[in-house]
């Protein structure tokens, strides 16, 4: 059942402010780490935690800054000065700034008795890419000082306060990254009524549960061959950057851009799975599964032939068992999903997925969330040729037609369809199923 607007508003100030919160909280946290290992003298340990997220911080704005350049102008138009956006991405705070501008736009749709539909759109727009840069960064920052603190941990046999406060805030931020954005998926769906607490619980438990034993694994060869680990990583990573490009993705709006989000998405694989490109999956989900379980199985073998001797050793087989377990689980929730839980229906027009620039039923869709107007044989398009918007999230919409590869919704949106001969609930499933069909004075676009 479609949630009500103010439902909609509420869960949205609730999403993004937890996350935003979930973010601070976990800075904070690596922050205090830093400081308390100063103190110390284990400065190698603060400079590790520092360099994670400077990289991490750099990765962040880069996105956020090439997204936001290749956005239409129009589509952003109360947003401050070029140079004063450059100026705050410069200063690392391109994503807090996205956060406060979702914030925002909730607060006003939040006074408002009955949101106009195209504010709720322009709210979904922008979560959409908090959500997308908020996993990035769990899985460049959040997902790397996990691993970290867990070595050390390891290595020295105990935990202080502020390394469980870092493990706290670090899966906390994780989870809360992979909720969020299996929901922004979801809700790129032509058909809301797939969109579940139940699927989003099970998506998030077979994910975690993947990925606590994958980062546990590093973490234990870290401590046991602290200065194999780069090289371990930067072996994986090339190979998975490899991979990444043989997918051929496009996501980003020029080549140089795609590099950088092939190099991301290389980073996602050395510790999960990630569907970078559309299609089916499970040939390569089973071939990533494979991969990275062998080399899980082949790290734990260097470690217990190892003659390197770590505090606690002797709990090792029984985290070694707890880990094994919670592998065994992980994939079970995995099969439950897919088999009972994931939308399997086709998305139509299949062309739009991963083309900067494409025509769906005479209406130009443009790069990055943009479609500059109109019809492309002059007969008009599916929609009213009035004061009519077409607003989503081209960036999510692309990442769901890859994660949901089966959707069904009986779109007519072709090429070859004849708008005039469209039915008005056609053209109302039309519009839903890129998001919202919004009504304003300023033209079409996406």
């Amino acid at each position: 059942m479609p949630l009500s607007p103010n439902t909609h508003v509420f869960l949205q100030l609730v999403v993004v402010s937890g996350g935003t919160l979930s973010f601070l909280l976990d800075l904070a946290c690596d922050l205090w780490a830093t400081v308390q290992y100063l103190l110390v003298g284990r400065y190698l340990w603060a400079a590790l935690v520092l360099a994670l997220l400077g990289f991490s911080s750099v990765q962040l704005q880069l996105f956020s800054w090439i997204w936001l350049t290749a956005d239409p102008p129009e589509l952003h138009g109360s947003l401050p000065s070029r140079r004063f956006l450059a100026g705050l991405h410069l200063l690392q705070l391109g994503y807090l700034y996205r956060c406060f501008q979702g914030l925002k736009q909730g607060l006003l749709m939040w006074h408002q008795e009955l949101p106009s539909e195209y504010d709720l759109a322009y709210a979904d727009f922008l979560s959409m890419d908090i959500s997308m840069l908020r996993l990035f960064e769990s899985f460049l920052e959040a997902t790397p000082q996990l691993t970290l603190v867990l070595a050390i941990v390891l290595q020295s046999g105990q935990a202080e306060y502020y390394q469980w406060f870092g493990i706290f805030s670090s899966f906390l931020g994780i989870s809360w990254a992979l909720l969020d954005y299996h929901r922004s998926l979801r809700s790129c769906l032509p058909s809301k009524s797939n969109l579940g607490w139940s699927s989003s619980a099970i998506y998030f438990l077979w994910n975690l549960l993947l990925l606590g034993p994958r980062i546990f694994v590093v973490a234990l060869f870290s401590a046991f061959f602290p200065y194999y680990i780069a090289l371990h990583f930067l072996t994986l990573w090339l190979v998975m950057l490899f991979w990444a490009w043989l997918q051929g993705t496009k996501f980003m709006p020029d080549p140089r851009s795609e590099w950088l989000y092939r190099m991301m998405v290389a980073i996602i694989l050395y510790f999960s799975w990630f569907n970078m490109s559309r299609g089916r999956t499970r040939g390569r989900a089973i071939i990533h599964l494979i991969f990275i379980l062998s080399d899980s199985a082949l790290l734990v073998t260097t470690v217990v032939t190892s003659s390197t001797w770590l505090p606690n050793e002797t709990l090792l087989p029984t985290w070694l068992t707890i880990g094994g377990a919670c592998f065994l689980l992980g994939q079970a929730f995995r099969l439950i999903y897919y088999l009972y839980l994931h939308p399997r229906f086709y998305w139509e027009p299949d062309q739009v997925d991963g083309a900067m620039d494409g025509t769906v039923g005479g209406t130009v869709v443009g790069s990055m969330g943009g479609s500059m107007g109109g019809s492309t044989d002059g007969s008009g398009s599916l929609l009213p040729p009035e004061h009519t918007k077409l607003l989503f999230n081209r960036r999510a919409t692309q990442l769901a037609h890859q994660l949901f590869p089966k959707a069904k919704a009986r779109m007519v949106l072709s090429s070859n369809s004849d708008p005039e001969s469209a039915s008005e609930d056609e053209t109302r499933g039309a519009c839903k199923g890129f998001q919202v069909c919004l009504q304003g004075p300023r033209g079409l676009f996406t």
